[in-house]
């Protein structure tokens, strides 16, 4: 009983260094992309002028750049530090795989974004603003135009992460393809949901969101089919490998 509780113990100091550390770089993050928000700020928006409605704006936009700029940064420090957590679970050939899923997940991360802010934001920015072009004069304050621009780009990174997800929990043995299989006709339909709630009100619009969604559960599902078969033969071989040492030693 006492050697239970112990190793509870030791799972849990484990578990908060690794939280401290994420939160560290977080910080670190977020402190670099404040530094450098003014650049990252221009990039965006050139030489448009946006408007503000008071000085609290001014330090909302600073504070969502940096922490965008920190969350892109943290994640294959946080991701690092899941793996080395389940390291001591992991056999030493799973070890070496998942480990390789730390940087995919900050790429495709940034593969969302980019996906999000060169083709979804716009096409619905450009679809909002004709729609009311002869009744209003537009006019962007930078609260709300960098609000709308995180809500048409960050969804996208974090399920353009899906396909690594699904590869690093199959290899642990939590999910297979068959599960993602079964549950292909409700995942579609979460993805159809997202995709209309966040595109303008337009056919094209909702299926050139749509359809790169379902692409990507359909990537998910066969990637998950590779790793599951992968862990299946080597589960195989050692099994065969303990067998002829039982052979040899009798």
């Amino acid at each position: 009983m006492e050697d239970k509780e112990l190793n509870l113990v030791d799972h849990l100091e484990e578990l908060r260094k690794r939280i401290i550390i994420s939160a560290l770089a977080f910080v670190i993050f977020f402190i670099a992309g404040f530094i450098y928000v003014d650049d990252i700020y221009r990039w965006f928006v050139g030489d448009t002028k946006l408007l503000v409605l008071g000085p609290s704006d001014i330090m909302w936009i600073y504070f969502m750049i940096a922490t965008v700029v920190a969350i892109a940064g943290t994640i294959p420090v946080l991701a690092f530090q899941i793996w080395l957590f389940v390291r001591p679970a992991l056999r030493p050939v799973e070890r070496r795989i998942t480990v390789s899923y730390v940087p995919a997940l900050f790429i495709l991360f940034i593969t969302g974004l980019a996906f999000g802010y060169f083709v979804i934001f716009p096409m619905v920015l450009d679809f909002l603003v004709n729609i009311g072009k002869d009744m209003f004069v537009t006019n962007f304050t930078a609260e709300k135009y960098f609000r709308f621009l995180m809500n048409m780009t960050l969804p996208f990174g974090v399920l353009f992460e899906l396909p690594v997800v699904v590869m690093f929990l199959t290899s642990l043995g939590i999910i297979n393809p068959f599960v993602l299989s079964k549950i292909r006709k409700y995942a579609y339909f979460v993805l159809i949901i997202i995709a209309v709630v966040i595109t303008p009100p337009d056919f094209m619009s909702d299926f050139v969101v749509t359809l790169p969604l379902l692409l990507l559960y359909e990537v998910s599902i066969n990637l998950s089919k590779f790793v599951y078969r992968k862990r299946l033969k080597k589960q195989q071989l050692e099994e065969e490998n303990e067998d002829e040492e039982e052979v040899i030693k009798a």
